[in-house]
């Protein structure tokens, strides 16, 4: 990726309050882009986004408006008139969508929806990015990685509206965006891991407010297995598909954004890891909570991804894990997070 290609380039993301979208602004800031966002107040309290003070360094080039409001997500696309565009705004959460189904379907199917109708009239538009996730597959928990071909049938209403968010995007490509030229692709991205994450039901932000109140950390499942991932590795690859297919349309597509088969690991092996590398006597412990139904296994093959964009995963995921402690630990926030993005960036440049 040639990282200049960004500088002034003036870029809409859904979803910028959030975890992902807060990491993202930054690194976008940092390559000279012009970045503008729209999405709910951030979700949780801390915040990475208040955290890294993008309320005030974006100021009127981030909107504050749900991604189910058609008629203020088109004015803010013929406000902004963005080159490119990703993706994130969604209801995330696996356990969440089972307590709020109605409300997940509309946001990120709708949502979607909304999404690529703005982007169907929005002419300066050239390139698109919906980011979805590795759950939208049908799981048979066979044990085998799932390739961008494989059946599209997520189980539970988080999983299953992504998979229409694919389907979605897919009539949009086929029905309006090929005939103007607007390459769109979506990226199913595995297990998201970072500092600034304050979400509810995951496995990394368990342990950090379990490590800071001096708690053992609790784990409902520690044989599940995820591919779990630094959250600059997928915003990198993110990027990449985003620069390509501006400059080359035929690579649009779909692709599988995950670490190699050494980073997909159980639940209970990246609780060690943090175990390790937060020290002062941490441990955790294993509860039988019964809950709603969850996938054993997800592994997702990163090959088609690998080759068209000779991608490399930067940092394996006991480093990822490492920068999340550093982070919770930093008086800083925003130096971290600067600091982290440089070392990933000039690491990135020589794998």
């Amino acid at each position: 990726m040639d990282l200049s290609f960004f500088r002034q380039k003036k870029i809409l993301i859904t979803g910028h309050t959030g975890f992902k979208g807060s990491w993202l602004v930054k690194l976008l800031d940092h390559l000279g882009a012009e970045v503008y966002g729209y999405a709910l107040a951030p979700g949780t309290s801390p915040s990475l986004f208040e955290e890294l003070g993008l309320e005030k360094a974006m100021g009127d080039r981030s909107h504050i408006g749900d991604i189910r409001d058609l008629e203020r997500l088109k004015a803010v696309f013929s406000a902004v008139q963005p080159e490119l565009v990703i993706h994130l705004a969604a209801q995330p959460i696996v356990r969440e969508s089972y307590e709020h189904p109605v409300y997940t379907y509309e946001t990120n199917v709708m949502g979607t929806v909304h999404l690529m109708e703005c982007v169907r009239c929005t002419p300066s538009v050239r390139s698109v990015l919906n980011v979805t996730t590795d759950k939208v597959y049908e799981n048979r928990e066979t044990g085998q990685a799932y390739k961008e071909d494989d059946r599209l049938d997520g189980y539970d209403p988080y999983s299953n509206s992504k998979s229409c968010s694919e389907l979605v995007t897919h009539s949009y490509r086929q029905s309006f965006l090929n005939d103007l030229g607007i390459p769109v692709s979506t990226a199913r991205a595995g297990n998201v891991i970072g500092g600034g994450d304050y979400a509810r039901d995951r496995i990394i932000p368990d342990c950090v407010r379990a490590a800071l109140k001096g708690e053992a950390i609790v784990l409902r499942n520690p044989y599940s297995i995820r591919p779990y991932q630094h959250v600059l590795e997928p915003l990198y690859v993110y990027l990449s598909i985003l620069e390509g297919q501006y400059l080359h349309p035929e690579l649009s597509g779909s692709y599988n954004v995950g670490p190699d088969a050494k980073d997909c690991i159980s639940t209970g092996e990246i609780a060690d890891l943090f175990v390790k590398a937060w020290g002062r006597g941490l441990s955790w412990v294993s509860t039988a909570v019964k809950g709603p139904h969850e996938a054993g296994f997800l592994q997702l093959d990163n090959t088609k991804v690998k080759e068209t964009f000779s991608w490399k995963p930067v940092w394996n995921v006991e480093k990822a894990v490492n920068s999340i402690v550093e982070y919770a630990l930093s008086e800083d926030k925003e130096d971290c997070v600067r600091r982290q993005i440089e070392a990933f960036l000039k690491e990135a440049a020589h794998v």
